[in-house]
């Protein structure tokens, strides 16, 4: 999904610089063998290097912080723009994602809107599509209290800041958390490192299977599937077989029955099929349209706090998981990528550039 800073003028700033630059776009980025860069080579675009003068700033999270910074930053001018906003984070990072989905459910609530409805048993109607989840170490004493209300189910424990499957683990025991990081002398939860922190979320144990393995979707304008490649099962005695549960490419290409050649992937097209020719168009319809009120609340919840910078564009993808029952589930959100291993469908939607020109 694609998004633009100060979505009125920034629309307006955008499209001027497209036709400004036509065919003279002078790009520069810190991501070699990028995909992108044949894109850009195929357009006729002029790279040139960072200390000249540039339009277009392909870049890196990491430089993006520089770019911004009070520090070492600098002014962008009027023909210039970047992929990222200066905090995209608040959306991209899972902790900050699940904050502001978080508060942006409460001021709902508060304003009586109708979209912030609960059912019976206290869940949103409209709003419950983030799996429960709790920030390690300053939530641990309120994961306890939930997870001792259902102590046979499963977490998952991520680290906030990074990615690839990176850290992920899944526990159905206190004494897991406690071993990882409990002072059982003051009862009080320390991170193994101050400076990382973790969520942990309800894990879906109940997803949609299709050749009896997990999968999920991730979504730019366009998007594919993911799938693990050893079939699911939910026992207890697989829960640290990361075949089984994660689905990131960074580990299941280290599978022995990973496929080289597709990469363990659909098109969403392929997935929109299958579904209704097993479980109908109607509910099909229903499953995608969920997806996108699921994008859209998503980017509501990060408005109010989001820098509209009029130079920015973003990328984001989404990763959604889809339960047996056919309710989607955002899991986490990530920036533009490098794209440098872009799948097939993902690489040709980037080589065609139709989503520039629709931002």
């Amino acid at each position: 999904m694609t998004a633009t800073g100060d979505q009125h003028g920034g629309n307006a700033f955008l499209r001027n610089i497209l036709r400004i630059m036509a065919g003279k776009v002078k790009w520069v980025t810190d991501i070699e063998k990028s995909v992108l860069i044949n894109n850009f080579e195929k357009r006729g675009w002029i790279q040139v290097a960072e200390n000249e003068d540039w339009n277009f700033y392909w870049m890196s999270v990491q430089t993006i912080r520089n770019v911004f910074s009070v520090e070492t930053g600098y002014r962008l001018s009027d023909d210039q723009i970047v992929n990222h906003f200066p905090n995209h984070y608040e959306l991209t990072r899972k902790d900050l994602m699940v904050k502001n989905i978080k508060r942006y459910r409460k001021e709902l609530e508060k304003e009586g809107s109708p979209l912030a409805e609960k059912d019976e048993n206290g869940k949103y109607i409209y709003l419950d599509f983030v799996p429960v989840t709790f920030m390690l170490p300053a939530d641990y004493n309120l994961f306890v209290e939930e997870f001792r209300k259902n102590p046979s189910s499963t977490w998952i424990m991520k680290p906030c800041g990074k990615a690839q499957g990176k850290g992920i683990f899944l526990i159905n025991k206190l004494s897991q958390i406690k071993k990882w990081s409990r002072d059982s002398k003051t009862s009080s939860f320390v991170s193994q490192s101050s400076k990382e922190a973790y969520v942990i979320s309800l894990y879906i144990n109940n997803p949609l299977l299709i050749g009896g393995k997990k999968f999920d979707l991730r979504l730019y304008k366009l998007g594919f599937c993911r799938f693990c490649t050893v079939k699911y099962t939910p026992s207890t005695s697989e829960l640290d077989n990361m075949f089984v549960h994660l689905t990131n490419v960074a580990i299941q290409k280290h599978g022995d029955d990973y496929n080289h050649i597709h990469g363990g992937k659909w098109t969403v097209s392929n997935l929109r099929l299958y579904l209704e020719s097993t479980r109908g168009k109607e509910v099909t319809n229903k499953l995608f349209d969920e997806i996108h009120w699921i994008i859209v609340q998503s980017l509501k919840a990060v408005a109010p706090v989001m820098n509209n910078d009029k130079h920015c564009f973003e990328c984001y993808g989404y990763d959604i998981i889809i339960d047996d029952k056919l309710k989607p589930w955002l899991i986490e959100c990530i920036p533009t990528i490098g794209l440098q291993n872009a799948s097939n469908p993902l690489r040709h939607w980037l080589e065609n550039w139709h989503w520039l020109h629709e931002v």
